[in-house]
This record gives structure tokens, C-alpha cells and sequence, in this order.
């Protein structure tokens, strides 16, 4: 069944990335706004973006989170190439170079997770410290973006965004996971939780990709989500973390590359739809009349 998991989710991704590309061009056009409803493209971004999220859904009902949220990252390859094309340009090297570094990096982190599977449980008063940390990261983060632009900006929108995308993986996971053919164990706050936080997601990734640098923020939301998850896979739902000294040096390099691939991706420039109203020129200024004599 893990397998199963695996070639969904793969699907899945695959969507997302092409959907993420999608909406990204748009909230540069036209800014994190209602604007955007008003968008065809963002429209069937969106519609693309849900379908792949729904594939992930149905992939953690088969695999625990550490085995499928890794799945995600490999996408970043293809996000960002998708995302060149549709400003009608090649790839950068760095853009190349920068998510391969994130992607290897960070699947290599996820490798090294032991693949067991756990029946997931989580209490109300677990879920609810989860939810309150998640929400303290977003203030945090909402709040120093405001503080800085670029690259930094969209970093920072990311990781708040690859948070609450991570809630919404967790609470998924859980939701689905622990059924086990009673249907009525959907009767839960647990299930009204996923789209009202999968919303919150949306508007936040919005945000993050109309700052101009997908290649970052689409990296830094798909660093944060599966580590986010890993970690609450981890110590809230009793799924393994590696323990053995000899994954040190491994999970070292690892976590290098995804840095240093990450920091590749926030030095790129930032891209500009062409669907951007050009900036009306200010006209010039009347010239005064030139002074008549009197005629006499």
C-alpha cells in the first residue's frame, strides 16, 4: 500500500507544481487581491493546484507523512522551469542549479526517516497546541515581512504559508489514516479543520508568490511543509525519526545543499508578468505662452 501512496502522491505533485505556476503568474499581474477571482488562469491554476492536493490527500490515507510528503519536493525540478515558461523565457542556470539543490537535499533529509507504518491518533488538546504553534509561526513571520522586500519578503510569506500547508497535510493524515473503514469517524472537528486551514494556505501562498520570486517561495513552502510535517508526524502521531549516529553526517550534507540551494534560488531577480499595466506617464508640463508685445 505504501507504494500505492508513493505513485499518487507523485501525481499529485506534479499537479500542484503545474497549478502553483499557474497561480503564481497571475498574483503577480494582478497582487494578492480579489483581482485574482476575476482571473481564467488563476482560476484553472487553482482547479489543477486542488487536484493535485486532493491526490496527496488520498495518498496519506495509504502512507505515513514521512513517506509521502518528501514526495512533494521532487516537483521543485519542474515547478520552476514551468514557471520560466510562462514569462516566455528559458530557465535560469541558478534557477536549475538551486532547485536541484533544494530537491536532492532535501529528499536525501527525508530518506533518512525510518518508513514504518503508524496507526495515526492525535487528542484534541494535542491538535489544538499544534494549531496554536502554527498560528505564532504565521504572526511571526506575517509581521517581519512586513518589515523587509524581495527575496527576504517571499521567504518569509513562504514559511508561514508551508506551515499551515503542513497543518493541513497533519490533519489530513490523521483524518484519513486512522479510519480504517468506519466512515463515522469523519464526523470530527478534525474534518471541518482541513479546508478552513487549506483556505488560510491559499491566501498565504498567494501572498509569497506575488512578491515576484517563485523559485524561493515555491522552495521555501516546500522545505517547510514536509519538515513541519515530519516533526508533527513525529511527536504528535509516534512515527520514527532516525536515531543512529551514522545518518549525522548524511543529514549534515543534506541540510547544506537545501540551504545553499534555497540561498541560490532568493539571489535570483524577481519576474514581472507581462500582463502588468505599464505605469501611465506623467505628462509633460503646458509650456508657458510666450509674452505678446502690446501692439499699438
Amino acid at each position: 500500500m505504501t507504494w500505492v501512496g508513493l505513485a499518487i502522491a507523485l501525481a499529485g505533485a506534479l499537479g500542484y507544481a503545474l497549478g502553483a505556476a499557474l497561480q503564481q503568474y497571475e498574483a503577480v499581474a494582478q497582487g494578492a487581491t480579489l483581482k485574482l477571482v476575476k482571473r481564467p488562469r488563476w482560476w484553472i491554476g487553482g482547479v489543477i493546484g486542488f487536484t493535485g492536493a486532493s491526490l496527496h490527500a488520498v495518498a496519506l490515507s495509504f502512507a505515513p507523512l514521512v513517506v509521502v510528503q518528501p514526495i512533494s519536493v521532487a516537483t521543485l525540478v519542474f515547478a520552476v522551469p514551468l514557471a520560466a515558461f510562462m514569462y516566455g523565457r528559458k530557465p535560469y542556470k541558478a534557477e536549475i542549479f538551486g532547485s536541484i539543490a533544494v530537491a536532492v537535499g532535501l529528499l536525501w533529509l527525508m530518506l533518512l526517516v525510518p518508513q514504518e507504518h503508524v496507526t495515526p491518533r492525535l487528542g484534541t488538546p494535542a491538535a489544538l497546541a499544534f494549531l496554536a504553534v502554527i498560528g505564532v509561526v504565521v504572526l511571526i513571520t506575517q509581521v517581519a515581512a512586513r518589515r523587509v522586500e524581495g527575496a527576504n519578503k517571499a521567504l518569509l510569506l513562504s514559511v508561514g504559508a508551508g506551515a499551515v500547508t503542513a497543518s493541513v497535510s497533519t490533519f489530513v493524515r490523521v483524518v484519513g489514516g486512522g479510519l480504517e473503514g468506519d466512515l463515522s469517524r469523519l464526523l470530527h472537528w478534525f474534518t471541518l479543520a482541513v479546508p478552513v486551514l487549506l483556505i488560510c494556505a491559499v491566501v498565504l501562498l498567494q501572498k509569497s508568490y506575488a512578491v515576484g520570486y517563485f523559485g524561493i517561495a515555491y522552495a521555501g513552502v516546500q522545505v517547510i511543509d514536509p519538515i513541519t510535517s515530519v516533526l508533527a508526524g513525529a511527536i504528535l502521531l509516534g512515527e520514527p525519526l532516525p536515531t543512529s549516529p551514522s545518518t549525522a553526517v548524511p543529514a549534515v550534507i543534506a541540510a547544506a545543499l537545501t540551504v545553499g540551494g534555497t540561498i541560490t534560488l532568493g539571489r535570483l531577480a524577481p519576474d514581472h508578468s507581462k500582463d502588468r499595466p505599464a505605469p501611465v506617464a506623467a505628462s509633460p508640463e503646458p509650456s508657458p505662452l510666450p509674452a505678446t508685445s502690446d501692439l499699438r
